[in-house]
């Protein structure tokens, strides 16, 4: 029907299976960096949101904690993928970048020449970066832009910082470090990783095929190239190289991949979600028509960068949130896009509690 995102495609019900596949709908039993281990990567770049995507999926989970396995090093957090800030556990941080990182240094590869980046000075941030955080002495990006220009490695504008920084994430010389009140830290990624095995190629990209198939699933080979950074071709052959264990169903010409198919019992209806909108429930795919509908959409991609936030009823992205946390109370503020029933508001104000015991707060819900 126009106007209505197509949740189920042809007895396939597409966003219902990857909200209990994400596990946003039937929490993991565990810690954060269960939650990081299930998704492979989870997007970072908006902190507080990202910790939600986690606790969302943990039960009983607190803020405080997930700050807790970010500091002591059970969640780590770099650059990499398409590439931008994720989420990644020290045991997968090192093969998922190996794979990754050479498509990222293409996509990057204008700007470092046109930076002045090249392998000579690579090699020389590289190591004076190494060497100003070895030791467990993590540094915030400033001081490592002083000692970089104390080693005679031009930092001006904040471009070629950025690039510097980025390109030593990329090379698994730094990661981050645990936070210095709400300053962030970059520290040596040997010491916040324990060595593993490495993979080969073939093999990295199968275990990467394998934890979005599993967590992401039903998905197609774009939505899997999307989130990954791979070429299309690339992540075709991940996916080709584990099709014995998982599902394919052709609907409407597109093959969707996943781990079982079959309708998810119901938890219960209506059932709310407040999402980051970098949510991997989001983020995870490049087709979102099973989630949004095409009004809702064109409304969601003209908001722009004032975006942060969606809410989901049962499966479908029904309107905006927004949170403003104080020492007493955290405040929600609502914006749906339609018209809802006595009982879906209700399940949007349940959503909102949950979102107010994670930060240990009451909330005063608009």
């Amino acid at each position: 029907m126009a106007g209505r995102a197509r949740s189920r495609v042809s007895g396939l019900d597409i966003a219902r299976l990857r909200l209990r596949n994400q596990h946003i709908v039937g929490s993991i039993r565990g810690e954060a960096a269960d939650v990081v281990r299930w998704l492979g990567a989870v997007q970072a770049q908006d902190f507080a949101g990202a910790k939600w995507s986690l606790g969302l999926r943990l039960r009983h989970a607190m803020d405080a904690q997930i700050d807790g396995a970010f500091n002591e090093g059970a969640v780590l957090r770099t650059h990499m993928l398409r590439p931008t800030w994720h989420f990644v556990t020290p045991a997968d941080i090192r093969w998922i970048l190996a794979l990754t990182a050479p498509r990222v240094h293409a996509a990057n590869a204008h700007m470092y020449r046109g930076l002045g980046l090249d392998p000579a000075v690579f090699r020389r941030s590289n190591a004076a970066l190494a060497k100003a955080v070895e030791g467990g002495r993590p540094l915030t990006r400033d001081e490592l832009r002083g000692e970089l220009q104390r080693a005679g490695i031009a930092t001006e504008g904040g471009q070629r910082m950025a690039y510097l920084l980025m390109q030593a994430e990329q090379e698994a010389v730094i990661c981050s470090g645990p936070r210095r009140g709400k300053q962030f830290t970059y520290a040596l990624l040997d010491e916040r990783a324990p060595p593993t095995k490495p993979m080969d190629r073939e093999e990295a990209l199968a275990a990467l095929s394998r934890r979005y198939v599993a967590s992401r699933g039903p998905a197609t080979v774009q939505d899997y190239a999307r989130w990954s950074g791979l070429t299309v071709a690339e992540a075709g052959r991940g996916l080709a190289s584990v099709r014995g264990e998982y599902r394919c169903e052709v609907v409407d010409g597109r093959t969707y991949w996943l781990a079982e198919s079959g309708t998810p019992r119901r938890a219960g209806s209506p059932m709310a979600h407040l999402l980051s909108i970098y949510d991997e429930y989001i983020s995870g795919y490049k087709d979102r028509s099973a989630i949004v509908s095409p009004e809702h959409g064109a409304r969601l991609v003209g908001m722009g960068n004032a975006l942060s936030a969606v809410i989901v009823v049962d499966t479908q992205i029904v309107g905006t949130w927004k949170r403003t946390l104080t020492k007493e109370a955290v405040v929600i503020e609502t914006s749906p896009f339609r018209r809802m029933t006595r009982a879906e508001k209700e399940a949007v104000a349940e959503a909102a509690e949950r979102y107010g015991r994670f930060h240990d707060l009451p909330v005063s819900f608009e």
